[in-house]
């Protein structure tokens, strides 16, 4: 009996794709069969880190395709510096000591995501670059923001000094 994963997307609504791991099993008589299982959080955790890495090659590659002017040079060192940068941090935040360091760290990397979105926005105003390949990324910068902002949310929420009504 051959077994087969597929890593599937599910919308459950606009603001939450949640990922399910469907396992496919084709049986001798032909019929298919499929069980669904949920990823657990740390292989969830493990594709964040490899799409932030991905993230931080797209950018290298952008970098290096800019202009060698000074405008262009400037940007790229710029970019270079805000957009490789959440992948290590996000690295940082998984190994955080508390919750308010997690919190921290997942800011961090918000904070560089939303500079690079600046960036990328330049670059695509000032038309440096083709802006089919500048949209692309500004798309997955956005969805990479959001992911962040909802994890910094939900965390958040969830901190137990939130939830302290003790009056002082």
């Amino acid at each position: 009996m051959a077994m087969l994963r597929l890593l599937h997307l599910v919308k459950i609504s606009r603001a939450r794709p949640r990922l399910e791991l469907f396992a496919v099993t084709w049986q001798e008589c032909g019929r298919l069969t499929t069980m669904t299982t949920s990823i657990n959080s740390q292989d969830r955790a493990d594709d964040l880190q490899d799409r932030l890495i991905n993230f931080a090659v797209r950018i290298i590659k952008l970098a290096a395709c800019l202009p060698s002017n000074p405008a262009g040079r400037h940007i790229a060192g710029q970019i270079l510096r805000s957009g490789t940068s959440p992948a290590p941090n996000y690295g940082e935040a998984r190994g955080a000591e508390s919750r308010a360091d997690f919190i921290h760290k997942l800011r961090v990397v918000l904070k560089e995501l939303n500079e690079t979105m600046v960036w990328l926005r330049v670059i695509e105003r000032s038309n440096m670059l083709d802006p089919v390949s500048v949209s692309n990324i500004i798309i997955e910068n956005q969805e990479l923001s959001r992911i962040f902002a909802s994890s910094i949310k939900t965390a958040d929420f969830r901190s137990p000094q939130k939830h302290d009504v003790r009056k002082k």
